[in-house]
């Protein structure tokens, strides 16, 4: 099952699985969808319940993400080995934490989404990732109780800025340009099981691979950083973790690989699905 999110002028849903190229049934409205994740995700699976949901034109609609605007994105750097031993920091052993930094949700999009080159970058960088959703609160939680909250998982490729993400010694400059988080599908936790076993992460450019990698490589675990962060502050029912990326980025390159306007960008997941887009040059 994929969770799509569907927006008009006057509201915001969550669907299920689109019913045939123009139509779609509507789980829940996004903020109620998001009280219960975990209900309304056995509920849409279930054919019985499913069918009582009003069917809509997808025309009327413009897919957009299923998060809550007021969401955390919390993403992690360096997760995989391989892409720690290729970059900047190859020289440092791993930190006993993960290294952290956020988005907003103004830099997420979807699947077909055009990512525009800011007018400062040479051109921007792929990262093909797993996004994980939190369907319910965490305070002080442990790692079983952190794992048991994820309620779904995505694509993402978190397309880096790097000529801004290295302006200073913070990266959130560089990692929330203009729609340049895009995210894939939601499909449930339960049909995608544990990272740890390994699922592969591919991202192509121009179809050519330039990532391949495995969750098996991952140092800190989606449970582990949530119950981590959640002992400093608590998080809610649709916030985001960004997993991490493998190696094979741009950046480190010789000479240094970036995406220009024209360029495809895909990230292919075991289980979850391709994501694609499509790079231009930025409007004024």
């Amino acid at each position: 099952m994929k969770l799509i999110g569907l927006e008009a002028p006057d509201r915001t849903i969550v669907v299920a699985n689109r019913l045939s190229a123009t139509e779609a049934r509507v789980i829940a409205e996004l903020r109620e969808f998001w009280t219960d994740a975990a209900a309304y995700i056995v509920s849409a699976g279930d054919s019985d319940s499913s069918a009582d949901g009003d069917v809509v034109a997808i025309a009327d609609y413009r897919v957009v993400p299923p998060v809550l605007p007021e969401a955390r994105v919390i993403c992690i750097g360096l997760n995989y080995r391989a892409h720690h031993a290729e970059g900047s920091f190859k020289e440092e052993a791993f930190p006993e934490h993960p290294t952290l930094f956020a988005r907003w949700t103004r830099s997420l999009s979807v699947d077909g989404a055009e990512i525009p080159v800011p007018a400062n970058e040479r051109g921007l960088d792929w990262e093909g990732e797993i996004m994980a959703y939190l369907g319910a609160s965490l305070t002080d939680a442990n790692e079983d109780e952190a794992q048991a909250a994820i309620v779904g998982y995505s694509t993402f490729n978190d397309v880096t800025s790097r000529i801004a993400q290295k302006l200073t010694s913070q990266w959130t400059l560089g990692k929330n340009g203009d729609g340049s988080g895009p995210l894939g599908p939601i499909v449930p936790a339960t049909e995608v099981g544990s990272l740890a076993e390994g699922l592969r992460v591919q991202t192509r450019v121009n179809g050519e691979t330039v990532q391949d990698g495995n969750t098996a490589d991952i140092v800190y675990s989606p449970a582990s950083t949530l119950a981590l962060i959640s002992r400093t502050f608590t998080l809610r029912p649709g916030d985001l973790l960004a997993t991490g990326t493998p190696d094979g980025v741009g950046y480190t390159r010789e000479p240094e690989w970036l995406l220009q306007p024209g360029d495809t960008v895909e990230v292919e997941v075991d289980r979850l699905g391709t994501l694609k887009n499509r790079i231009t040059a930025r409007s004024n």
